[in-house]
């Protein structure tokens, strides 16, 4: 039966009944579905793995062995994988490997906004990019094939507008080919120079078949319409082109943007008058186009950030919009905040009081950079933070140390912080780390990782002791504190700077969205104590307000954490 799918749950079926076997991934918005959905099949083995690149090896393994494999990650993770992909691109595939990267144009919850295809045709692997749900669904199944028959990792670009839309998908069955026997190969598979020499022309090779199998594969289609107008468009930009233009231009769309063809681009061209490229983010079609010798507009018309829309296209291609109905007034800003009672926000708190300078890390404790806490002066990408309080140490020296601290949370740390812990270690800088232990991989939703206990599927899985890995590295300040305590955080805070030595904080607090996390009664203002200093104000949460020149409380929010009332010096709350 046809049923209206999200692209990432669109995807998952696709890998179930391609066959799929083995799925490793790491958590990312918008990829994170993708595997959450995939694990919902007993058929699928599924896990969540410590960082994207180990989730690569894990599937090239699999993959190896002879089954059918995956793993996903957003576009930032591809960065991480990057060293396998590579050079997996060389060794080939025994089973298909399927990878999924989900971009982010327009940074909805991203560090940075780079173009994936730049990596897919650095490393020449193929890459299909679907434009809506159905799309995704068949595309997988292809790209196992794909894979199989070109000897090749395939990556399939995802965006967060198709990950996150829905659109009709018609699912049928699974069919999972027999386990491909694993022959030993010393020449294929170990990339030691003399091997990987040999190697390289083979990939030359096969991209120049698979530029041959983009004239006429199936991912690639044209739509006649007027011939004033051509477009050359993948992805959502398909999407927008058609309900801008409908009938009155010609498309070329492209599924398969690496490599790209060029007699169908040529072939096109020769039939439109005006032709024009559109797609997010860098002009990576239209300067295939340009190297052709056609003469293009791109970039020239159009934004190279950010995501397009349909107003977009319309505005900056000369056609009149379709009528919309305004809301007639603009809707009120709503910036990101943590969560009432979330318990990063007393750690916080504590940083900001004590003018701590703060080098942080990827996660949504990052929302302690915002006001009115302010207590972040850095994010780089993940990991970073242990990594760069160690640099910032060696560079400044005692007058740093006492006043600087790195923050990093608790999946965030297995993913690539243990390193950064290994070289202040080893290289001995007077550095202060704090691991924010919310027991629960957060800002995507809820994933398990290596220090909860629980596997994806939430069943008891092996677990790691923050403690014990940091004493284990070297480290013989570890001292866990509870960041709804505010005393305790300012005091291990102070005694931990003071340290002439490397220290750990583990601030330790399970997050306040976790189901079995028990809330209190929510707190209440007396309104006779209230004096309208706004101390507690100063913490952000969302909970707390200010009415009638009173502190208020929404009951509705929350939680009875009680650290509002520590700030309080009129017992108020």
């Amino acid at each position: 039966m046809k049923q209206l799918m999200l692209g990432n749950k669109a995807f998952a079926r696709g890998l179930y009944e391609a066959g799929c076997c083995v799925a490793s991934s790491y958590p990312g918005t918008p990829s994170t579905e993708v595997t959450e959905e995939a694990a919902k099949y007993d058929e699928i083995y599924c896990e969540w793995a410590p960082n994207e690149k180990v989730a690569m090896e894990v599937a090239f393994g699999a993959s190896l062995a002879g089954k059918r494999s995956f793993c996903g990650m957003k576009h930032v993770g591809l960065n991480v994988a990057a060293d396998p992909l590579y050079t997996c691109s060389y060794t080939g595939v025994n089973a298909g490997l399927v990878i999924c990267v989900a971009d982010d144009p327009g940074m909805h919850s991203s560090q940075n906004e780079q173009d994936s295809r730049h990596h897919a045709i650095a490393s020449k692997v193929p890459m299909l990019e679907p434009a809506d749900s159905a799309e995704a669904y068949e595309y997988v199944k292809k790209a196992y094939e794909l894979s199989e028959t070109f000897d090749t990792p395939v990556i399939i670009k995802m965006c967060t507008r198709v990950a996150h839309s829905q659109s009709i998908v018609e699912p049928g069955e699974r069919v999972e080919p027999e386990r491909k026997p694993y022959e030993k190969n010393i020449g294929k598979y170990v990339m030691m120079p003399g091997n990987a020499i040999r190697r390289h022309p083979v990939v030359e090779e096969r991209m120049e078949k698979l530029t041959e199998y983009a004239e006429t594969c199936d991912f690639n289609r044209v739509e006649m319409g007027g011939t004033k107008l051509g477009i050359i468009t993948s992805s959502t930009s398909y999407q927008y082109a058609k309900e801008v233009f409908g009938d009155s231009a010609s498309i070329l769309k492209l599924g398969m943007v690496n490599p790209l063809p060029v007699k169908k681009i040529l072939d096109f061209a020769a039939k439109v008058e005006k032709l024009v490229v559109i797609e997010e983010l860098d002009p990576i079609i239209e300067n295939h186009c340009r190297q052709l010798g056609l003469s293009v507009s791109g970039k020239d018309l159009l934004p190279i950030t950010g995501e397009f829309s349909q107003s977009l296209l319309a505005q900056k291609l000369g056609v009149e919009p379709k009528e919309y109905k305004s809301l007639g007034e603009p809707l009120p800003a709503r910036p990101p905040v943590m969560c009432a009672g979330c318990p990063h926000r007393g750690l916080f708190y504590t940083l900001a009081k004590n003018k701590v300078t703060v080098l942080g890390d990827i996660g949504c404790y990052t929302l302690g950079a915002v006001a009115p806490l302010s207590a972040m002066d850095m994010t780089l990408c993940m990991g970073a933070s242990v990594s760069a309080i160690h640099g910032f140490n060696k560079a400044v020296g005692q007058e740093s140390e006492g006043k600087t601290v790195a923050v990093i949370g608790d999946s965030t740390f297995m993913h690539s912080g243990m390193t950064g812990l290994a070289n202040i270690a080893y290289n001995q800088s007077n550095s202060t780390v704090i691991i924010l232990d919310n027991s629960i991989t957060g800002m995507t939703g809820h994933q398990q990782n290596p220090t909860t206990g629980y596997n994806i599927k939430g069943d008891p899985a092996g677990k790691i002791d923050l403690e014990a890995l940091c004493k284990a590295m070297g480290f013989a300040r570890v001292v866990v504190v509870d960041p709804y305590d505010l005393a305790q955080c300012d005091k291990v805070l102070k005694e931990e700077l003071a340290a002439p030595e490397p220290s750990v904080i583990i601030s330790r607090r399970p997050c306040v969205l976790l189901k079995y996390v028990k809330h209190n009664a929510p707190l209440k203002v007396d309104t006779e104590k209230c004096i309208g200093c706004k101390s507690c104000m100063r913490l952000g949460c969302p909970a707390i307000s200010i009415k009638d020149g009173k502190a208020a409380i929404d009951a509705t929010l929350c939680v009875g954490c009680g650290v509002c009332e520590q700030l309080c010096r009129f017992d108020a709350l």
